[in-house]
């Protein structure tokens, strides 16, 4: 059979939504759930070494979730696509509001007053910003992995079929 005739392997998906769902809570995992695992670990790696480097670089204090008056944190909304990861920075706003010690020594947790995170801002310098975009581009680039999860992989071959065919029927007539 030619080249151009042979059967096109076609990737038999689990549940897209369940999948997306997973690849949401932790990146990857919705690809090694539908088996294509390379791919799933290739996200893994990539989103989670992006995302816990801009934590490391910002000492913890990049990720957080305020809706204060004086700080609210939109950055968050981006930071919330890596999915698990970001979570605990909603129990650890939780605690600081309520007057309890926040867990993991701080980090994630919302600065206490605006005095706080001007001492950030003074003690980490660029880091603090810098560990906002990581884990800010880790978010985003997490939705796109739930959407590669969620829709599979794009299939040409069956255009590249049609194509053959219309060839085909166009040479006989």
């Amino acid at each position: 059979m030619p080249s151009s005739q042979q059967p096109s392997e076609v990737v038999e998906l689990k549940n897209p939504i369940v999948a997306a769902i997973l690849a949401w809570l932790i990146p990857g995992l919705g690809h090694i759930y539908q088996g294509r695992t390379v791919k799933g670990l290739l996200f893994m790696i990539c989103i989670l070494g992006t995302f816990f480097y801009g934590l490391l670089i910002s000492d913890g204090r990049a990720v957080y979730a305020s809706w204060q008056e004086n700080d609210k944190r939109l950055p968050y909304l981006c930071q919330l696509g890596a999915g698990l990861p970001a979570l605990p920075a909603l129990v650890q706003t939780y605690l600081v509001r309520e007057g309890k010690p926040p867990l993991f020594a701080g980090v994630m947790a919302p600065p206490a007053t605006p005095a706080e995170l001007n001492e950030w801002y003074k003690t980490l310098h660029r880091y603090f910003e810098l560990g906002t975009v990581y884990t800010m581009i880790a978010g985003l680039l997490n939705i796109l992995a739930i959407y590669d999860a969620w829709g599979g992989p794009v299939q040409f071959e069956a255009e590249e079929e049609k194509r053959n065919k219309e060839q085909m029927t166009s040479a006989a007539g």
